[in-house]
């Protein structure tokens, strides 16, 4: 499709403001599809950068991958996290476009706004994630030629993080083959599923150090992610993937439905939506996806916003082909991905991980174990270094994260944040963000 341009929120979204709110944004964005596939179509929204100090190609380009898989960046990661505005459209502080050009895609084909026409151009694995992106990329970088020179990283969150790593290597490859003109500028994974296994193993511990199990209660997750070990020493991912969801309804009974990302609240509709007797599969979805299209972000998107976008088909609905684009991916969903990691580190790519201290479902601790077993050179380096404090920018004087940095890898311990850094540090996400790319 054609690119669509348009004055920025405060145009775009008129009807949605109440009478008299301003826009804080003096901008511009675009929009769009790509057919990346035989039935096969991607959407995107991009935000260029609105600065007082400095014009949008000062500054650099970041691009949002949210999780799931199924989860919609122009959704959630836009409306809930880091875009201009708020869920209630109101203005968002620590919007990060006033520090860079946010581009949301929703990706895997299927997620948000995206969609396929048949059951055969879904993905099943992050190898044609990262294949379908590279598409993608190339069109945006050909036709949006005055961003070929600019800084361009890759944010991510949660599974977003996994997808990420794999689309960086492809990135990687393709900028020096010369099929993408870009100056890719490094990744960042936050809190992401990198290594899912390492994650189920120190739920128990985790969960018991924090009090939120007995002596009982960690024996019986400890046993079931013992399960799910044995089933990803075998090669049965997608059994490990069942065997996940059960680990989950364990952890579920033992604390009373802790909020997986974010422990210190309780989540007791976390599987609401899921049918009785619905697999683990489905089940699944619910617990992590679904709750990424509760019903008023729902209605904003397939109301307002689509009728503003003027470009979604009749036969879309955001959201609607979440839990096809989930099964889907059931499979590839436990395979790590920490030996891609090394290659983009090997590689000279900049790559960041951080974590909220209070995510459950991708806890601190399992991120630092697949870290420990990086084969990068620079590791033994990195491991003897002390970390920095850092001030909460919404707090001077507290601490608000530590971080290291040795060569092209740094890592970002944030506190009082979950599993959503940005929704629940956004000063400190905003000022990471700009730490990294020195914006």
């Amino acid at each position: 499709m054609d690119w669509q341009q348009s004055p920025f929120v405060l145009l775009l979204l008129a009807s949605l403001f109440t009478k008299g709110l301003a826009s804080p944004l003096k901008g511009s964005e675009s929009w769009g599809y790509v057919p990346v596939r035989d039935g096969a179509h991607m959407f995107w929204w991009l935000y260029f950068a609105d600065s007082p100090s400095a014009h949008y190609t000062e500054l650099p380009l970041v691009m949002w991958l949210q999780g799931g898989p199924g989860g919609s960046g122009t959704g959630f990661g836009n409306f809930e996290e880091i875009g201009p505005l708020d869920r209630d459209l109101k203005p968002r502080d620590t919007t990060w476009v006033q520090s860079a050009s946010v581009l949301f895609v929703d990706n895997p084909v299927g997620t948000g706004f995206s969609f396929a026409e048949t059951d055969e151009a879904f993905a099943k694995d992050v190898s044609t994630v990262s294949s379908d992106m590279m598409v993608l990329l190339r069109s945006f970088f050909t036709d949006r030629d005055d961003f070929q020179n600019i800084p361009f990283y890759i944010f991510s969150e949660s599974y977003g993080g996994k997808m990420a790593a794999a689309i960086s290597l492809a990135l990687t490859e393709a900028v020096a083959h010369g099929s993408i003109k870009c100056n890719f500028a490094g990744v960042a994974l936050g809190d992401s599923w990198i290594s899912p296994l390492d994650s189920v193993m120190t739920w128990g511990p985790y969960l018991y150090t924090t009090s939120l199990l007995d002596d009982l209660g960690l024996a019986e997750v400890s046993a079931v992610a013992q399960d799910v070990q044995a089933a990803m020493e075998q090669g049965h991912f997608l059994k490990a993937t069942e065997l996940w969801s059960l680990a989950e309804s364990v952890v579920e009974k033992n604390t009373n439905n802790v909020n997986f990302y974010n422990i210190l609240t309780q989540d007791p509709e976390q599987s609401v939506g899921a049918k009785p007797g619905a697999d683990a599969i489905s089940l699944q979805f619910h617990r992590h996806v679904q709750r990424l299209q509760r019903r008023s972000l729902s209605q904003l998107m397939n109301g307002e916003v689509r009728r503003r976008l003027k470009v979604i088909p009749q036969n879309v609905t955001w959201g609607g082909q979440a839990e096809a684009v989930f099964r889907n991916m059931a499979a590839d969903f436990m395979k790590p991905v920490v030996e891609t990691v090394d290659q983009l580190l090997s590689s000279g790519v900049n790559v960041t991980v951080y974590n909220g201290q209070l995510d459950l479902i991708v806890d601190t601790m399992g991120q630092e174990l697949w870290v420990k077993e990086l084969k990068w050179e620079g590791l033994p380096f990195f491991n003897k270094l002390r970390w920095t404090p850092l001030d909460d920018p919404a707090a001077p004087g507290v601490t608000g994260a530590f971080y290291k940095t040795y060569k092209n890898f740094s890592f970002y311990w944030i506190l009082k944040a979950g599993h959503m850094i940005p929704s629940d540090q956004g000063a400190m996400a905003l000022h990471m963000l700009q730490m990294i790319t020195q914006s």
